[in-house]
């Protein structure tokens, strides 16, 4: 099956003997198992082990087990790479090229009116510039660029490099391309920092065909490559590069009328009719000029011509016993101008059967045609590879790197007329092929990376099973030739072609040889997932030797993850110890200690002053504040603020530059001797409620007190304990405001001062209520106008608001539960129960006036 490029069947010898060669023919995926006899070529061998260098570790590729990857022994590591000859540079390539075809030679088509083009180009890089070449697909890049080849062999140190962009996103693979191009590096990917330093050394022009990439990816690819001159050609469509690029931009349109009249002459082989030669005038116009058009125009005009018997030799000849072409001549008119606009189905219903069944196998293929060795396989014809010759002299194909694809545009009008009904049998059948062909051992890892693209598109379009066994198979091949693009992409369409047919084990090794690959690559994420997936896919089949070839692998990962970058600094809620050092320096913002300092301004001295709990009784410095700076500041008064300060005899501590969260430390407004023992004496710690002054300033503690041991249990008890009496608070307000909604049944409406009684202690309470607290005569406060609520207001006295209820009410109407009559006085004093939340801001709410916290309510 892999034979030499350029020679029949009949020329081609087996390994072991001397004769010819057996017709090549559909073989079972089994053959390459066969045991070899001798006297015969060897169909079978050992599992295909390779061993490569891949950055800092030594790979072992495995088909068997999955690949196995260890680090460079110390004295194994390979030497500085030594770059290519002119004369390696010359076979590397010729073997970039197309394969020579079977058959008589090719037609060596004019490059028409692009001389200027040629001339500037090679201007350009002969300066050290780099030019892209944007033209439409059929415009003649890469005839163009073959032409510049020549002209510019001696420009750089290191030749002409032709590189294919084909599917190519990212600069990563180019660059592994040029690197293996211009140095002899066998059996060796370097890493990415290994690979920019020798890119970087490399002097050449680069000539990019059928680039796919720009802005930041080609920006990334030329800077790796300094001292290059690139001409990269890319279609209109292709995105631009980034303004700061620097490339000059040349554009390459289509042909005139005389120029696309000499190109039809030369394909036709003879001059044109005045017909001809009108209907080529209106091709052109309606083709924009575009020499693609034109090279299968020639070929319409061929085939009319053999179909019209117009040769003079072909008319002394008398047509034999087996000729396929009718005896008497018919004649076949010229093209329609739409046929000539779309020729590829009247092209294709010209050519041989096999030719016909090589397209159908390439629309299958989503364009890709198979090198021509494997078109009898695939047809079932032994003659089916110079279908190739054939459908590239009509135009049909174009040369793309070392394959050949269908040209721009055909795919579409091939599969418009149903040659793309029998799609999935077609791909079905050449992953059988390649699944075989790939897996046998004499074929080398080289060629199977030349037909990459025909092996992924036939195992995108292959069922489960075909799939899986193609990807087993082509996996290894595509990691021995260093082509690792497409080991990971047969990698993961095995991987889930292996799910969805629930093969475990093989879907454990591809998750294997996918963590493999990401480790080679230095991303320990990916290979830690994939080989702890794969793990416990064989630890569940039992699998002893590919779990131990899994875990080692793992275990670099551990060691990479370990030697690698720091990991960042986890949050802390307090400062680093003294001698803690400094981590590296970003961009946060840290809160600093102060240091203590002598207030020299009232000002000063003011807020360097700690700021205490306003108690019920405030002085006349918080009744001369604003009322929402007030409110603002009632919410804050059950703490005192003290800033950190630094021991005098203690060094000055370094502060970090990590995220550290400062706590500020909370002193309670009453300090005690001894600690607090029952739940009422950490109430009067934390919410004093008898009237105190504000203590003198103190000075500034030395350093901050240690919390006690038992303080957090305290205050966590205080906090339950203040919550369960601002519920009970809210309740009993609400059940007084209910109750005051009407006014009292008998006796005309009353203003008086209502009596706040403290709670009985002698009340019987459950087990889970606070502790009763000592009796806390609360100020008074005066009514309110429903529905309304006076705000404070500072520096008065407030004074009793006459009410406003209405002076008569029905008689049906229920007096209020929280208002009882006096037994004597003509007018009664209503005596109003209620319970005081202690709180920082103690304001009551009932039905009656609300008076600010501290402001005593005089009676009339």
């Amino acid at each position: 099956m892999d034979r030499t490029q350029g020679r029949t069947e009949q020329h081609e010898q087996p390994t072991g003997g001397s004769a010819p060669a057996a017709p090549t023919a559909p073989a079972t995926p089994a053959a390459p198992t066969a045991p070899a006899t001798p006297g015969t070529p060897a169909a079978a061998g050992p599992a295909r082990v390779v061993s490569l260098t891949a950055g800092g570790f030594a790979l072992t590729v495995n088909p068997v087990d999955g690949s196995e990857i260890e680090p460079l022994r110390p004295g194994t590591e390979p030497a500085l790479p030594a770059k290519r000859d002119a004369a390696a540079r010359a076979a590397r390539t010729a073997a970039a090229r197309p394969p020579v075809l079977p058959g008589p030679a090719a037609l060596v088509r004019p490059l028409q009116a692009r001389e200027e083009e040629r001339e500037r180009l090679v201007r350009l890089l002969g300066r050290g510039r780099s030019v892209r070449l944007t033209g439409p697909s059929g415009s003649g890049r890469s005839a163009l660029l073959d032409a510049v080849a020549d002209r510019c062999a001696g420009l750089a140190p290191d030749g002409v490099v032709r590189l294919s962009g084909f599917g190519q996103q990212q600069p990563g693979e180019l660059l592994h391309a040029l690197y293996a191009t211009v140095y002899e590096a066998e059996r060796e990917r370097p890493g990415r920092i290994e690979l920019l330093a020798r890119v970087r050394e490399i002097g050449a022009v680069v000539l990019l065909d059928d680039l796919e990439m720009g802005g930041t990816a080609l920006d990334e690819l030329m800077r790796a490559t300094p001292e290059c001159a690139y001409l990269l050609a890319a279609t209109p469509d292709t995105r631009a590069p980034s303004d700061d690029s620097h490339i000059e931009e040349v554009f390459l349109g289509g042909l005139g009328k005389a120029d696309c009249l000499e190109l039809l002459e030369a394909g036709v082989g003879r001059p044109l009719t005045d017909e001809e030669s009108a209907w080529a005038g209106d091709l052109r116009f309606a083709s924009e000029g575009l020499p693609l058009r034109f090279v299968q125009a020639a070929a319409l005009l061929r085939q009319r011509d053999e179909l019209n018997h117009s040769d003079e030799d072909d008319e002394e000849e008398e047509p034999g016993v087996f000729e396929e072409r009718p005896r008497d001549a018919v004649h076949v008119p010229l093209p329609t101008l739409a046929e000539g606009a779309a020729p590829a189905e009247l092209l294709a219903s010209r050519v041989s059967e096999s030719a016909r069944a090589a397209l159908r196998i390439a629309c299958a293929l989503g364009g890709e045609l198979p090198h021509h060795a494997h078109l009898p396989a695939l047809v079932g014809d032994t003659h089916a590879d110079t279908a190739v010759a054939e459908l590239l002299a009509c135009g049909l194909l174009t040369p793309v790197g070392t394959r050949y694809r269908l040209a721009a545009g055909v795919a579409r009008q091939l599969e418009e007329v149903g040659y793309g009904d029998t799609a999935s049998e077609e791909a079905r059948t050449a992953a059988r092929h390649y699944a075989w062909w790939t897996g046998h051992a004499s074929v080398v890892p080289e060629r199977v990376a030349a037909e990459a693209d025909a092996v992924l598109a036939a195992l995108a379009g292959a069922d489960v099973v075909a799939a899986v066994l193609l990807a087993r198979t082509a996996a290894p091949a595509f990691a021995a030739s260093l082509h690792w693009e497409a080991w990971e992409r047969v990698l993961r369409s095995g991987a889930e072609a292996a799910r969805k047919a629930g093969e475990v084990a093989e879907q454990a090794y591809f998750h294997h040889e996918l963590g493999v690959l990401a480790l080679c690559e230095e991303r320990l994420d990916r290979a830690r997932a994939e080989l702890e997936t794969s793990i416990g896919l064989r630890g569940a089949l039992a699998d002893k030797r590919g779990t131990v070839a899994g875990r080692r692998a793992l275990a670099l990962v551990v060691d990479r993850e370990t030697a690698g970058a720091a990991v960042s600094p986890p949050l802390r809620l307090e400062a680093p110890a003294p001698g803690a050092p400094a981590a590296a320096p970003e961009a946060v913002t840290v809160a600093t200690p102060t240091t203590p300092t002598t207030p020299t301004t009232p000002a000063e001295r003011g807020a360097a002053a700690p700021r205490v709990a306003p108690s019920t009784s405030s002085s006349a410095s918080s009744a001369s504040t604003a009322s929402a700076p007030d409110s603002r500041a009632a919410s804050e008064a059950s703490t005192t603020r003290v800033p950190p300060v630094a021991p005098a005899a203690a060094p000055a501590v370094p502060v970090s530059a990590e995220a550290v969260t400062r706590m500020t430390p909370v002193v309670p407004v009453t300090a005690r001797s001894e600690t607090p023992t029952t739940l009422s004496e950490v109430f009067e710690d934390a919410f004093p409620l008898d009237p105190k002054p504000a203590p003198p300033t103190a000075p500034r503690p030395t350093a901050a007190p240690a919390p006690a041991p038992g303080r957090r249990r305290l205050v966590l008890l205080a906090g339950a304990g203040a919550l369960a009496v601002v519920a009970l608070g809210t309740v009993v307000s609400l059940a007084l405001s209910s109750s005051d909604s009407g006014p009292p049944a008998q006796g005309p409406a009353v203003t008086s001062t209502p009596t706040v009684t403290a709670p009985d202690p002698t009340v019987a309470n459950s087990g889970n209520d606070p502790a009763p607290e000592p009796p806390v005569s609360a100020p008074p406060t005066a009514t309110p106008e429903p529905g309304q609520s006076a705000a404070p207001t500072p520096g008065r006295s407030p004074v009793r608001t006459p009410s406003r209820r209405p002076s008569s009410t029905p008689p049906n109407s229920a007096p209020p539960t929280a208002v009882s009559p006096s037994p004597t006085g003509a007018q009664p004093t209503p005596t109003v129960t209620e319970t005081v939340t202690p709180s920082p801001s103690a304001t009551t709410t009932q039905t009656g006036t609300t008076t600010p916290a501290g402001s005593p309510v005089t009676g009339g």
